[in-house]
């Protein structure tokens, strides 16, 4: 059973997250969709794609990958992730962003925390999450708990 971990990030939070799945499934494949590009699937059994989300949606090369491999994602064992600083709108977030048959294949989907650093931001970024969020320093919200639990469910 080979596992690959596909993901999209602007500042680095969904590749943590990615790393952490990675630890917890022998041997399992990560894959930058920004860096590395479109992969093949052939020969995973287990694909997981995860994304950051802004202002409720997820990168672009995330929803071009899902969008353009959705009957490919549909055959595998397939969980998805997302990664921010509000899980309130989990759902809502989900449903925006991927198609409905994908959601119902998936065997987990969950938003599994996220980063803020001011450092690695812009101004605008900064004034946006200072104003909407009423956040301005640095916070980590990325829960191993919920990792663990989204890896259980993908590998039962």
């Amino acid at each position: 059973m080979k596992a690959l971990i596909l993901y999209a990030t602007k500042h680095g939070a969904a590749s943590e997250i990615a790393r952490r799945i990675a630890g917890r499934i022998d041997g399992a494949a990560v894959h930058d969709l920004k860096e590395d590009g479109m992969p093949d699937l052939a020969g995973f059994d287990y694909v997981i794609v995860g994304s950051a989300v802004y202002a409720g949606l997820i990168c672009k090369e995330a929803k071009t990958f899902v969008t353009q491999n959705t009957d490919a994602l549909r055959e595998k064992q397939l969980g998805l992730f997302l990664s921010g600083l509000d899980a309130s709108k989990e759902s809502a977030c989900f449903e925006a962003n991927f198609p409905p048959e994908l959601l119902q294949a998936a065997k987990a989907a969950r938003c599994l925390g996220g980063i803020f650093d001011p450092k690695k931001v812009n101004g605008m970024e900064r004034l946006i999450m200072k104003a909407a969020a009423k956040q301005s320093g640095y916070t980590d919200t990325i829960d191993d708990d919920k990792i663990t639990q989204f890896t259980e469910e993908m590998m039962a």
